[in-house]
């Protein structure tokens, strides 16, 4: 069955109520006049939909327009087309103090890197309790309880309030960024590749506690990643975009047992295996576009497949897999 609109198939496959809606969502830049005027559709016309509750995992190589989405459904970008809502009110549209307080009360976002995200001049209780300062929080004994409050929920003590940046190793740099995040407790965390720059064993201590803070504190979380194998254990559905599209969403357990989109083949063929054995013996699936789609004649378009289960397929590519089934 074709997918008439995705509002209508989310509504549908989706019972759990929509936190947030993103349709059509396209992010441009431009540069240079005239005939040397370059235009980089970084985000070219995705759509999805988060469930409350639930973890959404964006993944794709660098450069796709994950962190660009992230962006600019917060409002650090001004989108150039689309409309993204949040609980049923469109947070795309003209930006005013109203909107803006609105957007910052109940979405917060992870950055990627933990040194360059927080202020070195400012110490971490500062770092924290900023969010509260700029809501209206006057009362400092009020705003301290909070802050020690948030450390401990991230793992950290009331003598690490008083130190700054620099004298933290980068998971516990990453979570002090968390806790800035949650200390105005949104109801959705954008989490920009948080584990991308931290060791191995790292990044295992900051994901749990991003599932205990799920847990304990009933947030829902876009994870936007590059690893595949991180985002298979910490999300509910996926999204893998290509150059600025989404080519394929699904729960996470049927992309990893049926990718049907080349790119998320290839994405998965790239994933190591603990066993140097089959690793070496391992064939890698190179995703040319050229080569694995002809389009034209017929303009791709999101399919569902499967329940819950979208890809971007031109007609004839949606025939075939069809009659293969």
């Amino acid at each position: 069955m074709e997918m008439p609109d995705n509002k209508s198939t989310a509504e549908v496959s989706h019972p759990r109520r929509q936190l947030l809606e993103v349709d059509d969502l396209a992010m441009h830049f431009s540069s240079g006049w005239g005939q040397r005027k370059i235009v980089v559709k970084a985000v070219d016309g995705i759509s999805f939909v988060i469930n409350e509750a639930e973890t959404f995992g964006l993944v794709g190589e660098s450069g796709c327009g994950k962190t660009t989405c992230g962006r600019a459904i917060v409002r650090l970008y001004d989108p150039t087309a689309g409309r993204v809502s949040f609980m049923g009110r469109e947070i795309s549209g003209p930006m005013n103090g109203e909107l803006r307080s609105y957007i910052t009360d109940n979405i917060a976002m992870v950055f990627q890197d933990p040194v360059e995200s927080l202020n070195p001049r400012m110490t971490v209780e500062e770092i924290i309790s900023e969010g509260l300062r700029v809501r209206g929080f006057t009362n400092k004994e009020e705003v301290r309880t909070k802050v020690l409050d948030m450390l401990d929920k991230v793992g950290l003590n009331e003598e690490h309030a008083t130190r700054y940046p620099h004298e933290f190793s980068g998971g516990q740099r990453q979570r002090i960024g968390i806790a800035r995040a949650i200390v105005v407790q949104p109801k959705l965390i954008i989490a920009d590749e948080p584990v991308s720059a931290l060791d191995v064993s790292i990044q295992a201590q900051v994901i749990n506690l991003l599932n205990d803070l799920k847990r304990d504190m009933g947030l829902t979380i876009m994870f936007i990643a590059h690893d595949l194998s991180v985002v298979k254990y910490f999300s509910d559905r996926i999204g893998v975009m290509y150059y600025g599209k989404l080519v394929e969403i699904a729960r996470s357990e049927d992309l990893y047992l049926n990718p049907v989109h080349p790119y998320t083949r290839s994405l998965l063929s790239a994933i190591p295996r603990p066993n140097p054995l089959s690793e070496r013996a391992r064939v890698r699936y190179a995703y040319d576009p050229n080569r694995d789609h002809d389009y034209s004649n017929h303009r791709p378009q999101m399919w569902e497949l499967e329940k819950d289960h979208f890809v971007l397929l031109s007609e004839p590519e949606y025939q075939r897999y069809i009659s293969a089934r």
